[in-house]
């Protein structure tokens, strides 16, 4: 299952700074899977790039990084907050879980 958790236009500012002169969306949603009755928890960025009259969608998911919906809507709000793009979503991950495991 997929829900919406939030979405931003990156600021003007951000994307004249980076030599960008259109409007850029990003959405986060929260994905659930069940498996053998255990909930896994994982995110999926989709940005929509306004560049052309053709709007230009990218998205990328990772699933499974969490059995914790709590770790999952911090991170939600983390990568919402660092403006992560689908391109770096797989690496914030990584970096997320490393994180995570020195922790413990």
């Amino acid at each position: 299952m997929k829900s919406f958790y939030g979405g931003m236009y990156i600021a003007k500012e951000i994307l004249e700074e980076n030599n960008i002169y259109h409007p850029i969306r990003l959405e986060y949603y929260k994905i659930e899977k069940e498996e053998n009755n255990k909930r896994f928890y994982g995110i999926e960025v989709v940005k929509t790039d306004y560049k052309e009259e053709q709007p230009k969608v990218e998205n990328k998911m990772v699933q499974e990084i969490t059995t914790e919906e709590t770790k999952i809507i911090k991170l939600l709000e983390k990568f919402k907050r660092g403006i992560v793009t689908p391109s770096f979503l797989e690496e914030m991950v990584e970096q997320f879980q490393k994180e995570e495991e020195l922790c413990r």
